[in-house]
């Protein structure tokens, strides 16, 4: 039985976000997979790293799980909306606050690093109001995908990430929402395996 981490980075639970999220879970759970879900607007904890690593802040009880749940995942799915060309202030919060070294990854004396988080695969799925895959890669240059993918979780020692990039939103149809559920389905089966 796959162990696979679903994590939502709208802070709205009311968004296309929460539904792919829903989607995945469902299809995830079908396919035979044992699933958590983190929904980093609901969490509770201090987004903002006050003191840099000068000195560390204690981890609210929230931060705390959701760090078990990473770790405890073979497979992680990270889902948000693009805004300004990255993610929301509070996911990038979350990693401010919740990716400290020592505890997903290590720097040594003469600075190299090592991600603690290997072993483990990665999905990323962005959704974007109004700009199109197009734009978003060629006069962007896949700038949010690069901070969350390379950046974040193959700093962190994550391999094997697939990405996925739904939009514009706005021009999709109702059925065109479906098809792209019905893929995200698809997705979380193949993931499952």
């Amino acid at each position: 039985m796959k162990k696979i981490v679903v994590i939502n980075g709208h802070p709205n639970q009311n968004s296309f976000n929460s539904v792919i999220a829903e989607s995945y879970i469902n299809s995830a759970i079908t396919s035979g997979a044992e699933v958590r879900y983190i929904a980093i607007g609901k969490l509770n904890f201090n987004p903002n790293l006050q003191f840099g690593y000068q000195q560390r802040m204690e981890l609210e009880p929230d931060l705390v799980k959701a760090l078990e749940d990473i770790q405890w995942s073979e497979h992680q799915v990270w889902i948000h909306p693009v805004w300004w060309l990255g993610m929301p202030a509070v996911m990038k919060g979350f990693f401010d606050r919740a990716f400290l070294p020592g505890i997903v990854f290590k720097t040594n004396k003469k600075g190299s690093s090592e991600g603690l988080l290997n072993a483990k695969s990665a999905r990323i799925i962005t959704t974007a109001g109004d700009l199109s895959l197009k734009a978003y890669k060629e006069e962007y240059q896949s700038s949010g995908l690069i901070q969350l993918k390379k950046g974040i979780l193959e700093y962190c020692g994550i391999s094997s990430i697939q990405d996925d990039f739904i939009g514009p939103l706005y021009e999709l149809t109702e059925n065109e929402r479906k098809e792209w559920l019905d893929t995200i389905t698809r997705f979380a089966a193949t993931d499952s395996l």
